[in-house]
């Protein structure tokens, strides 16, 4: 019984499980009708605008890469005792946290 829960033939049964799943919902769903109304953007009754809401991930990326350099800083406190030894790793953290922040 435990080589069910064995990673691997875990997953390949739940692979036959989804796939015999997807096949079921397959066979009961209707024939697909394409239609214009079926492609077109809704929002909640409104017309939609056509162009993009933003360009991409850039706007983002420096948030993300602000936060995840204070969780640097966070575990670097948090894992060390407090020493001079740590103090390089600290300057580092504020000087790349001020780069971030001056662009």
């Amino acid at each position: 019984m435990e080589i069910l829960l064995t990673p691997p033939l875990a997953f390949l049964i739940y692979l036959v499980v989804s796939l015999g799943i997807l096949a079921l919902g397959k066979l009961l769903a209707p024939p697909e009708k394409p239609s214009p109304l079926k492609e077109s953007p809704y929002a909640s009754g409104e017309e939609a605008e056509l162009g993009f809401a933003a360009p991409g991930y850039s706007p983002f990326f420096l948030i993300a890469f602000f936060f995840a350099v204070v969780h640097l800083g966070v575990l670097i406190i948090g894992t060390g005792e407090f020493s001079p030894r740590i103090l390089p790793y600290l300057i580092g953290v504020l000087l790349t946290l001020l780069a971030v922040i001056l662009g």
